[in-house]
């Protein structure tokens, strides 16, 4: 009986430090690494959310860019450091959901590891095509696809690139046959298309619709859930004949595993308190982003739902980190 009333009193206490811990956090600058260079689009939204956050939570909020292995290196130093509020994760979903299939050896865990905090926005992407490609929409697409079988190739970034695992969900979807092509970034994957060296890819909005507004590609449809405000005539590839077709890259915060519950659900709030304010909403309008700002609940469930989605593209189309 003494054994169980003690095992009690040492959950409260430990109930009512979490609590006072919660309460007087942050007491020093809080950390976010960035597993990427400055000057990125996740480097961006550190930056633009970490200034609000700082200010709500009356500490400076610090970006450590951290860079290398395909976002691994910075991974690796969040999933190691002390799981007290004060140090962050800008995630974006490839590292995440993609790089513990990618990569042969990846140094942390994302499930054990980390504990998810809130996705901070989404960037849509969308399938543009060459003009000379005899296709105006998706339909016309898959059939010329089908009746020049390994003629069509698509653009990337690189192997295992979002817009790579966006074709090879492609093919998979609609029986059809591509080569792919990588490059060394995403600036020479689209002016590949543009130049007509390739005839397709997936690009994130931002960096696609001008080129459609020049008419340097033709935008076939987004791959996200729903219509984007850049293209509101453009249909989405659920709505053009793939049900379910959702490509949608996302950038998020996560802590170390261990963070005290109550902080984790402070630093959503003050998230996305700090999404709701028009000055940021139109700082993400500008980098093609949508504000999100789930639950840490509704976080993890994502999580689950798209390492099964992407693990199993990687593995049916064995790609392998270069």
């Amino acid at each position: 009986m003494r054994s169980l009333v003690a095992a009690f009193l040492l959950a409260v206490c430990a109930l009512a430090g979490a609590a006072a811990a919660a309460d007087t956090y942050p007491t020093k600058p809080i950390r976010i690494i960035v597993p990427f260079p400055p000057g990125g689009p996740a480097d961006a939204l550190a930056r633009i959310v970490g200034d609000r956050l700082g200010a709500a939570l009356g500490q400076s909020v610090v970006v450590d860019n951290r860079p290398g292995a395909g976002g691994n290196i910075g991974m690796e130093l969040g999933a190691k450091a002390a799981p007290d509020g004060h140090t962050l994760v800008l995630a974006p979903a490839g590292n995440l959901t993609v790089n513990p299939f990618l990569y042969r050896n990846v140094p942390y865990d994302v499930g054990r590891d980390f504990v998810p905090v809130t996705v901070i926005a989404a960037v849509p992407n969308v399938l543009v095509v060459n003009p000379q490609v005899p296709a105006k929409d998706l339909a016309e697409l898959i059939a010329y696809a089908k009746a020049n079988p390994g003629k069509l190739n698509f653009s990337s970034p690189g192997a295992g690139s979002g817009a790579h695992l966006a074709g090879e969900l492609l093919k998979s979807s609609a029986g059809i046959d591509l080569v792919h092509v990588p490059y060394n970034g995403i600036a020479p994957a689209v002016t590949a298309v543009v130049a007509g060296d390739v005839q397709m890819m997936f690009a994130a909005a931002p960096t696609a619709l001008p080129q459609v507004t020049a008419g340097k590609l033709r935008a076939i449809a987004v791959a996200s859930p729903k219509r984007i405000a850049g293209a509101p005539a453009l249909p989405t590839l659920d709505e053009a004949g793939l049900p379910g077709f959702d490509v949608t890259s996302w950038y998020s915060i996560v802590a170390p595993a261990g963070t005290p519950p109550a902080v984790v659900d402070r630093l959503q709030r003050e998230i996305a308190r700090a999404l709701e304010s028009p000055d940021v909403k139109a700082k993400l309008v500008g980098l093609g982003a949508e504000p999100v700002a789930n639950s840490p609940a509704d976080f993890a469930a994502m999580i689950k739902v798209e390492t099964a989605k992407w693990g199993k593209i990687v593995k049916d189309a064995n790609i392998r980190a270069e």
